[in-house]
């Protein structure tokens, strides 16, 4: 699939919102994050800035952006009108929760509650995502059962260490969020080296053979080309990017989005500030840059069934 710039940072930006602001909304509640006003509306304010920003950035990938209000009106049957709908209804508990927080300087008792809906409104906004991808069945590198977790794992490293820079930053070491941060990261390399094990070692059942229910008679190959020229289906459905080249994206998503951010991590927590903040700052920034090199991948090692009508061999 050619990767799409405007969907990229959406869901790589989103993603970082939403894991911070599980993190918080599920944290805060419990007294286990500072009750300052100030820190209360950094907090959200980054959290739903990223969360802004990304659904902005998707309306620019719509055709007719003025029409991006109808992406709520197929929610029996879009995965798109659910996360639309889930992120619209995600403000509420989480705009709730940030009065509490930062005018009332509470997080416990019913600003608590709005904080766990919030949390848990991020979590299904995440999840429909995932699913707008997973639920396409003609792409085999996204209909499968890596997608989803992929899509959360990501979400809660990236929240984690965006909240463990903004307390770092603040001048106060919290060891929790801190080991959330590095258990988070291998779990992600484990989710995303599972995805791509899977991608380089199964195809889908669909071949040539089978479209035409040939099948058993040899290979099957066109005798004609479909069209003489590139038309829009093989420029956005036929993008193929080189196996070496994957790899080193790969190898450089894995160094940003997680080696690099999990070293720093760990220093951040043996250092004092500033060196401290510095460490966590560069961690959070690095794990960005990387899960965004890793969404390129994610649509880039994409391929749609429909290129076996232009002469591809396998999907």
């Amino acid at each position: 699939m050619h990767p799409a710039l405007s969907v990229i940072v959406f869901t790589t930006l989103s993603g970082a919102g939403y894991g911070t602001l599980v993190l918080a909304g599920l944290l805060a509640p419990l007294g286990l994050l500072p009750s300052s006003g100030w820190f209360g509306l950094a907090t959200l304010a980054l959290a739903l800035g990223l969360v802004t920003a990304g659904l902005l950035s998707s309306v620019f990938h719509l055709g007719r952006p003025e029409r991006a209000w109808r992406a709520v009106s197929q929610v029996r049957s879009s995965w798109l009108s659910r996360e639309a709908v889930a992120a619209l209804v995600t403000y509420v508990p989480a705009g709730l929760f940030g009065i509490g927080w930062v005018f009332l300087g509470e997080t416990g008792g019913i600003v608590g509650v709005f904080g766990f809906l919030a949390a848990a409104m991020a979590v299904v906004t995440v999840y429909c995502t995932a699913m707008i991808y997973a639920s396409l069945r003609p792409i085999h590198q996204w209909h499968n059962a890596w997608v989803v977790p992929g899509y959360l794992a990501l979400a809660l490293v990236t929240g984690a260490l965006w909240l463990n820079a903004l307390l770092h930053l603040r001048g106060e070491a919290n060891p929790i969020v801190a080991i959330i941060a590095v258990i988070a990261i291998p779990l992600g390399v484990w989710v995303k080296e599972r995805y791509w094990k899977f991608i380089d070692t199964t195809r889908a059942a669909s071949t040539p053979a089978t479209a035409i229910g040939l099948t058993g008679r040899g290979k099957v190959r066109p005798l004609d080309p479909p069209h003489t020229e590139e038309n829009y289906l093989l420029k956005e459905m036929g993008f193929r990017i080189a196996r070496k080249h994957a790899l080193k994206l790969r190898r450089i998503a894995l160094g940003l989005g997680f080696a690099l951010p999990l070293v720093l991590t760990l220093f951040a927590a043996l250092v004092p500030n500033p060196l401290a903040g510095a460490a966590a700052l560069i961690a959070a920034a690095a794990a960005t840059v990387g899960v965004l090199v890793e969404r390129w991948l994610f649509f880039a090692e994409a391929r749609h069934t429909v290129t076996l009508y232009y002469g591809a061999t396998e999907v």
